[in-house]
């Protein structure tokens, strides 16, 4: 019964977004709160479902998002934008762009969070679009596979990290595995997969449409590239720096802080305010007024996510995914198959890829210490579980739709069948080392 109401639930969720048109943000609500009530959660538990839900997952995202928009924003007006395009297609030329993008989402999405990395990367995708006239989910969606395929499958991201832990992994071991299986992963689910992406016509969000800037106003190549790349170099920075450092060193505290993606983002605002607008003389009402576009263009955005968000909660708070992961432990295949099964099906039903991985690695826990089954080779088969079956209620799904401004129906085509790709060549990975191993 559990089943069929998320069934019916997520049934509901698509036709009011897809077919009556009702805003996202307002289906998520109502189909959210009909479901914790279906579910049996009682009325004061569905508003501090609702509440936490909202809170719980913009709580991380709404800094970034915003000041990431900012940033991009800015780079775009500045004429920034255009100096990075033409040094790219210099760099890997118009035909082996998408590649290029690949390695660059491949190098940036292993230290840093999806999240994070989308806010940081889109503008860069964009660039390149708006300046050669390319279909952007073309360009686009292979330097996401490699974000999400890192954010699945290598440490230090959350899921992989937090399951090493628990079924007593080698972390070094886990990395190399996933490394192997990245790699194969990501050029099936990206270059060749988005080749059959090209008819996609989107209307790409304006935050990141250029300025109307002549060649002379531009400015330097050097501080272009600086400028849009400095959040990132930081952040990996941030990360290997609590490395290099004794643990009780005093300088830990100080390293934590200022590696904060969002501490990260303001001081990367605070650098493009001056390097990008007022050291070339733009005035302050100006850069001002970009901010304020940049953060009218996400408005609906961030509510869209904050709806995926409560659903999530609403899943959580009525034990739906552990509902979920127990039964499906009864069925009689392989340890890994069975992981990446029980994690797919909570992904699909939670919308969560971390909620679906950490659920699943609880339940199974007992299975990879009774069955002998390489733990490094279950990490990685309840990360390539928690890729699948990517729709209407996971952020990442909202994230690529509304700023690629595409419809529910391409985002399926394009954003879903790449996860799934991923997901699968993962699983088929995994089973590869475990028969070689």
């Amino acid at each position: 019964m559990t089943f069929l109401i998320i069934l019916l639930s997520l049934a509901c969720l698509i036709l009011l977004i897809s077919y009556f048109r009702v805003n996202a943000f307002l289906a998520f609500l109502l189909v959210s709160i009909g479901a914790g009530l279906a579910l049996g959660i009682p009325l004061t538990g569905i508003v501090s479902s609702v509440e936490k839900g909202i809170g719980g997952i913009m709580g991380s995202l709404t800094l970034i998002l915003v000041l990431g928009a900012m940033l991009g924003k800015l780079v775009a007006e500045s004429g920034a934008a255009d100096r990075i395009a033409a040094v790219m297609v210099r760099i890997f030329g118009e035909k082996y762009m998408r590649w290029g993008l690949t390695v660059t989402g491949f190098i940036v999405g292993i230290p840093l969070f999806y999240g994070v990395g989308f806010v940081l990367l889109v503008p860069l995708i964009f660039s390149i679009v708006y300046k050669y006239k390319l279909p952007a989910v073309y360009i686009g969606l292979p330097m996401l596979a490699a974000l999400s395929v890192t954010h699945g499958f290598i440490p230090p991201h959350p899921s992989p990290v937090a399951l090493v832990t628990l079924f007593h992994a080698d972390m070094g071991l886990t990395l190399i595995y996933g490394l192997l299986i990245a790699v194969p992963a990501i050029i099936l689910g990206g270059p060749i997969f988005s080749r059959t992406l090209k008819g996609i016509q989107g209307a790409p969000s304006a935050i990141f449409q250029p300025g109307e800037t002549s060649q002379e106003e531009l400015p330097g190549t050097l501080n272009s590239f600086i400028t849009a790349l400095f959040p990132v170099f930081a952040l990996i920075l941030f990360t290997i720096l609590p490395y290099t450092v004794a643990p009780d060193s005093p300088a830990l505290p100080y390293i934590h802080f200022l590696g904060n993606p969002s501490i990260v983002m303001i001081l990367s605002l605070l650098l493009a305010s001056y390097s990008l607008a007022l050291s070339r003389g733009k005035k302050m009402g100006w850069l001002m007024k970009v901010y304020e576009e940049a953060v009218k263009d996400i408005a609906m955005i961030l509510l869209i996510i904050a709806g995926s968000g409560i659903f999530k909660q609403v899943m959580e708070d009525s034990g739906v995914s552990v509902q979920i992961a127990e039964s499906l432990q009864q069925l009689s295949v392989h340890p890994l198959v069975l992981a990446w099964v029980i994690t797919a099906v909570i992904r699909g039903c939670v919308g969560s890829a971390t909620v679906a991985a950490l659920t699943a690695g609880g339940v199974l826990l007992p299975l990879v210490t009774n069955s002998g089954v390489d733990p490094n080779l279950m990490v990685l088969a309840i990360g390539a579980g928690s890729l699948m079956f990517s729709h209407v209620n996971d952020s990442g799904f909202w994230l690529f739709k509304e700023y690629f401004g595409i419809s529910i129906r391409d985002t399926f085509r394009s954003w879903s069948v790449m996860e799934a790709i991923v997901s699968v060549v993962g699983l088929a990975g995994v089973w590869a080392l475990h028969l070689i191993i």
